[in-house]
């Protein structure tokens, strides 16, 4: 499922990056990570007129985030903006919900120009023996058919949807293709499913510019009978066409804590910047 806007921002429970936003009592926290695929452009995220991500490059995938549910406005803007007057992105008012799990995505729409997109990820139980995959195509390119082992498991496949499978555990050699066709523009990559998981590929980048990659991330802990909440665990942008090796990125995030005051409401705010780890 997703919607045609792109979120970020609240107040951060857990550590990673802190977003400031209202705060939602007695609420389970929603879970969001934030994929940058716009190639060759470093960004600045703002969320509710706070600068939160700077310098936010391409191919990082930041979180997952525990973040109070209600709304919130964003905006991204190029690198070092003086404020948010000015967004290449944006500014949108999104809703999380409590417990929702979501990935915001900065990508590139079919036409090639950037734009975002909010996916609401599956985080039901998953039955015995069984894993989820599910392909979501962020780039400017037009429909594809993703291919494991050779052949198409998704047909028709366009800028900005998704396609979840649930399959044995295994790992697959997976490559994006020209829909009809069989010849990657991206991969094969290897892809693994685990039980219980639910990995979700990103096709990013643009086929025109031949800078097409892959973006992994997995949301564990959806057992038919999990041991606790499930999260999400930051993948890696793979390499481009032709190439079977994924380079792992792991999003660190630092965090100074700093108390605001607002009306009367103390609100703890971390100021984080994503790091590239290979």
């Amino acid at each position: 499922m997703r919607t045609s806007l792109f979120t970020a921002g609240a107040v951060a429970i857990a550590a990673a990056l802190t977003l400031a936003g209202p705060a939602q009592a007695a609420e389970p926290d929603a879970q969001l990570s934030v994929l940058h695929g716009v190639p060759g452009l470093t960004v600045d995220v703002w969320v509710n007129g706070e600068r939160t991500l700077d310098d936010f490059a391409p191919g990082t995938l930041a979180g997952p985030l525990a973040l109070p549910a209600g709304d919130y406005d964003l905006a991204i803007t190029a690198a070092d903006a003086a404020d948010a007057s000015d967004p290449v992105i944006g500014p949108v008012k999104v809703t999380l919900a409590a417990s929702g799990n979501y990935t915001a995505v900065a990508n590139l729409g079919a036409d090639g120009k950037p734009t975002a997109n909010f996916f609401t990820n599956d985080v039901s139980q998953i039955g015995a023996g069984k894993g989820k995959l599910t392909v979501r195509h962020t780039a400017a390119a037009p429909a594809v058919d993703i291919l494991a082992g050779g052949n198409a498991v998704v047909s028709g496949l366009a800028n900005p949807k998704d396609k979840t499978l649930t399959l044995d555990p295994g790992t697959l050699s997976v490559a994006v293709a020209a829909a009809g066709t069989t010849a990657p523009v991206i991969g094969p990559a290897d892809v693994t499913v685990t039980e219980g998981t639910h990995t979700v590929v990103y096709a990013w980048g643009s086929l025109a510019d031949k800078n097409l990659q892959l973006a992994v991330q997995t949301i564990d802990g959806l057992h038919s009978a999990p041991a606790g909440v499930p999260g999400g665990r930051s993948g890696a942008a793979d390499s481009g066409t032709g190439s079977a090796d994924q380079t792992a990125v792991t999003v660190g995030i630092g965090a100074a804590a700093l108390l605001l005051l607002a009306g009367g409401i103390a609100a703890t705010r971390k100021q984080l910047a994503p790091r590239r780890i290979r």
